[in-house]
């Protein structure tokens, strides 16, 4: 062998860890310069750039050298017409949508338009019209002096597909404009990690005025799925699933917290017996799954002859016990199965984190794939979610093939990427799935936008072992309850502080918890002339802080101010600890900010800190709503 063909050889060799436990290859570092990057398992790592020799940027394994923009199979679909045309001609008589809401109103079974149903000028004039709603004629337009039929001028992937109106917690609402090649960008790179197939059925119940199941829906279109929608109530929702019997269901974590609930009170309530057969089938099966057999399957593709640069594709899938899990599934599982129709093989939650320990337990349940993702909206849905076969819970997987994520050091808050044993930091992203901005607000967009096209998320986050993300905190005081409403704290606590009771107030939300709580700093002259009032006797104001009258006294007053002040129902407080201590410097509660606008000093909560100085009361309260509901 000549010794460039030896070098050849050496070269590739060297990107290889031979591992004595076994007889496979991973694909693992050479850094010697800026083509090769770091296999972190979910993850692959680069440096953002070469001179700073800062390795602090992932994505995902599936597509470390390129990000995605276009669907690996189907290149030529750049916008969301190429995406529907490409479904039409490819499953034109496989179920489209579907409703089991009769034009008169009444429910019965489901009923289907096909995909080529749906491409039909003619099919339209056939469809039950909602109230407040007709269809405009090309013969109407034509009377009212307008030519038409226009010529057909499909969209590019550069034009507007959509904008998409922000809650607008702290102002007016803000308008993320997303393009046709945003929004395919992220579906080609979920594609990339999801299958679907013409066979699947899937429920539609979530907003469609919401990135996530817009996304979805364009997504599940290039596989030729079939969308049934639910009746448009939430409290009818079980019923449709039974009926429609889907294959696969997206859901926010609240929807996951009423099924655990549910499942939950029914065992409890079934009798000794059959608890300890629930008890032994869940943990059978948990552990069938734990211990699954991983199997891994590496692609090396040699990017070129003169790069040196060699990339893979990593696909990971869990055997779990079937033998156990069948027995099991006949015995127990099958019963809380149907709950969902039966069927459902894939689950994803999203909008909000899902607490690991309803993930796993739906997760064994239903014993489908069960995943978790984050997104938003300025990144036309998908950041990051997990990978099929990961089994550990409590993050939100590795990034979307279409974007690269790097975590940027929060001084003020103490979270640094070169922090150990977890990087951490607030999350950026970048990719072909950034939107183009906010509509008609430069000065916004400029915010969220870096100048080196870093999408700033506001989220806090760090890096796991194998390349996953877990979302720890929010860089701003803004954060999402386990239903999906984003909260703004200081809005909230400025209100508040017009009770007579309150001199100081912390306000906190568990992305877990659908409700917020409260510690109060008290003004005590008031708080000592209501118990005089009251005829209340104490030993000292802590004693009186801790007494179930003055906690409720504070709290109705509190709920008085909000419903004065048009606080939404999920902006008010729902239990409060009183405390004679004032948030200050001194006690690491507070930090001075300059405002020159104002040309003052303004002390603000250090919220990090305040979390955990009253974590066992946070603690307290949270177990307190959920005891009472």
């Amino acid at each position: 062998m000549d010794s460039k063909s030896q070098r050849r050889i050496q070269v590739i060799q060297k990107h290889f860890l031979h591992e004595p436990d076994t007889s496979s290859s991973v694909l693992r570092p050479y850094q010697t310069a800026g083509e090769y990057f770091l296999e972190q398992g979910y993850s692959v790592v680069l440096p953002e750039k070469l001179q700073t020799g800062k390795w602090n940027v992932y994505r995902s394994a599936f597509s470390p050298m390129k990000l995605v923009s276009r669907y690996r199979d189907h290149p030529e679909i750049a916008t969301l017409h190429d995406n529907f045309v490409h479904a039409v001609e490819t499953y034109g008589d496989y179920k489209y949508l579907g409703t089991r809401v009769g034009v008169d109103g009444t429910v019965g079974e489901y009923k289907w338009m096909t995909y080529t149903e749906a491409a039909s000028d003619d099919y339209l004039a056939s469809l039950p019209l909602q109230r407040n709603v007709e269809i405009i004629t090309y013969t109407r337009l034509q009377s009212q002096g307008q030519e038409y039929p226009k010529p057909f001028c499909p969209p590019k992937p550069e034009d507007i597909a959509t904008i998409c109106y922000t809650s607008g917690t702290t102002g007016k609402p803000k308008g993320a404009v997303v393009s046709h090649g945003n929004l395919i960008a992220n579906n080609a790179g979920q594609a990339m990690r999801m299958k679907f197939y013409p066979s699947d059925i899937y429920i539609s119940y979530l907003p469609l005025a919401h990135i996530f199941e817009r996304s979805t829906q364009v997504m599940l279109a290039y596989f030729g799925v079939g969308i049934g929608f639910n009746q448009g109530d939430s409290l009818k929702l079980m019923d449709d699933m039974v009926s429609l019997r889907p294959t696969v269901f997206f859901g926010v974590p609240r929807v996951f917290n009423r099924l655990h609930a549910s499942i939950t009170s029914a065992v409890q309530s079934s009798g000794v017996l059959r608890q300890r057969l629930f008890n032994a089938a869940y943990d059978a099966k948990r552990q069938a799954i734990l211990d699954g057999i991983v199997v891994k399957a590496v692609k090396l593709i040699l990017i070129s002859n003169h790069y040196h640069a060699i990339s893979f594709e990593s696909v990971q899938i869990v055997v779990a016990g079937n033998n156990s899990s069948a027995m099991w599934d006949t015995l127990v599982f099958n019963k809380i199965k149907g709950m969902l129709g039966g069927r459902v093989r894939f689950i994803l939650s999203a909008a909000s984190p899902l607490s690991p320990d309803v993930l796993e337990f739906l997760r064994v349940c239903f014993g489908c794939v069960f995943l978790e993702g984050y997104g938003m909206t300025e990144n036309s849905c998908v950041i990051s979610n997990m990978d099929f076969g990961d089994n550990l819970c409590g993050h939100v997987g590795s990034p979307c093939p279409a974007c690269e994520i790097k975590l940027v050091d929060v001084p003020e808050m103490d979270y640094t990427s070169a922090d150990q044993p977890h990087p951490r930091g607030e999350i950026c992203t970048r990719g072909p799935t950034v939107f183009q901005g906010y509509y008609k607000d430069e000065v916004q967009t400029r915010e969220i936008i870096d100048e080196d096209g870093w999408l700033h998320t506001g989220d806090i986050g760090l890096w796991l072992p194998e390349g996953r993300l877990k979302i720890i905190d929010r860089k701003k005081n803004i954060f999402k309850l386990s239903q999906g409403e984003y909260v703004a704290a200081e809005k909230i606590e400025n209100v508040y502080v017009n009770s007579k009771f309150v001199a100081q107030c912390f306000v906190y939300g568990d992305s877990l918890k659908s409700s917020l709580v409260a510690v109060v700093s008290l003004d005590q002259d008031v708080l000592k002339a209501w118990a005089a009032a009251e005829g209340i006797k104490y030993k000292d104001l802590k004693q009186l802080c801790n007494d179930p009258r003055a906690r409720a006294a504070v709290l109705a007053d509190m709920t008085q101010v909000a419903k004065k002040a048009q606080l939404r129902g999920f902006e008010c407080v729902k239990a409060v600890t009183l405390v004679v201590e004032p948030f200050t410097m001194e006690n690491g509660l507070l930090t001075p900010t300059f405002k020159a606008c104002l040309l003052t000093v303004i002390l603000n909560i250090k919220r990090p800190q305040a979390k955990a100085y009253f974590s066992k009361a946070i603690t307290s309260m949270y177990t307190e709503i959920s005891k009472s509901s």
